[in-house]
């Protein structure tokens, strides 16, 4: 499959080739649901998306991995990556493939489609923060890590997307946070084995819950109000965003809407699953991932061959997991 887009996106050197498949293979063993939503775009912006999620799960895994973490390695490779995109005429030009396939891939993707290096330096910067940080007194203080984790990424996919008017940039962003959250509510007894807890303090204290309440795995009367409180203030970030679908390009609305509806689905099998996130993981089932991708292949394939883009049939989805690890929008964290 991997082939033919990165023939349809002109992408034709042959160590650029593998690297871009390394960061689809990340893509599609850790963020099936995004994966599966990409399925829904032309061929040719489907590399640029794998090396967008393979960067960020790439330096997640550094500080997230509960097997063998390594958060120098992180702040190693990252300076290395922001180093070299930098001009120096005493060294080649550019991330080589063969020494850093993800970074090579990304950096293509940044220069194909003008996304800022700030964009990265921010990401990178949030990444470190969960080297040291283990809670966020505000959600203020949430947010500001949340820009670089989550709403960033949406940022960088966004000319991938093409959107039609400057308004759909802040819907992006706040798109990406509410990704983010629903992980956040989703993951909070995983992240407790990491030592961390997403939730606002100020919300934890305002429920009357403890990090030793969440960590006895009990979800109490104080817990679930918790939980319905972070779901009520996620969907207000999805009811926000929502609008900014119909701001890209017909092309990559299906895509995008697909995202929306499956990711905004983990809050509801949160509830359906009665708020029981600090001892077990739900997710969104696979027939009700297919229901909702199924209608979109068609829709993008109608909006494609509207566009002149016929020949960018796209696979049936049907071979993607039940399972889902997205951290990022993308999202790493987000994305």
């Amino acid at each position: 499959m991997s082939t033919k887009d990165l023939d349809a996106a002109g992408i034709t050197d042959p160590a650029l080739r593998v690297a871009y498949e390394r960061c689809r293979e990340l893509h599609s063993g850790h963020g099936k649901t995004y994966y599966l939503a990409t399925l829904l775009l032309p061929r040719a912006k489907r590399p640029h998306v794998w090396a967008l999620y393979g960067f960020a799960r790439y330096a997640d895994e550094f500080v997230d991995s509960l097997v063998d973490p390594d958060p120098l390695a992180l702040v190693r490779w990252g300076d290395e990556f922001l180093d070299r995109l930098e001009p120096d005429p005493t060294r080649p030009a550019g991330v080589d493939p063969r020494t850093d396939a993800v970074g090579a891939a990304m950096e293509h993707t940044m220069r194909r489609w003008g996304i800022p290096r700030a964009h990265v330096e921010a990401f990178l910067e949030s990444m470190r923060m969960d080297i040291t940080e283990t809670g966020y007194p505000t959600y203020a203080d949430l947010e500001r890590y949340m820009y670089g984790s989550a709403a960033v990424i949406g940022l960088q996919m966004l000319p991938v997307l093409e959107p039609t008017t400057p308004e759909a940039a802040p819907r992006a962003r706040a798109l990406g946070e509410a990704f983010q959250m629903s992980n956040f509510i989703r993951d909070v007894g995983e992240d407790l084995k990491r030592g961390r807890v997403y939730l606002p303090q100020e919300d934890m204290a305002l429920f009357g819950v403890s990090t030793a309440d969440l960590a006895a795995g009990q979800v109490t009367l104080p817990v679930r109000r918790l939980l319905q409180f972070e779901i009520e203030r996620t969907r207000a970030l999805y009811a926000y965003a929502e609008p900014g679908i119909d701001m890209l390009d017909p092309t990559s609305r299906d895509c995008m809407r697909t995202a929306f509806e499956l990711y905004g689905g983990i809050l509801g099998a949160v509830e359906r699953a009665d708020y029981q996130v600090l001892t077990q993981r739900v997710s969104v089932s696979m027939p009700r991932r297919l229901s909702v991708a199924g209608p979109g292949l068609v829709r993008a394939f109608r909006a494609r061959s509207r566009a002149g883009r016929s020949q960018d049939a796209t696979e049936a989805p049907a071979a993607v997991e039940a399972t889902d690890e997205v951290r990022t929008p993308g999202p790493g964290r987000g994305a």
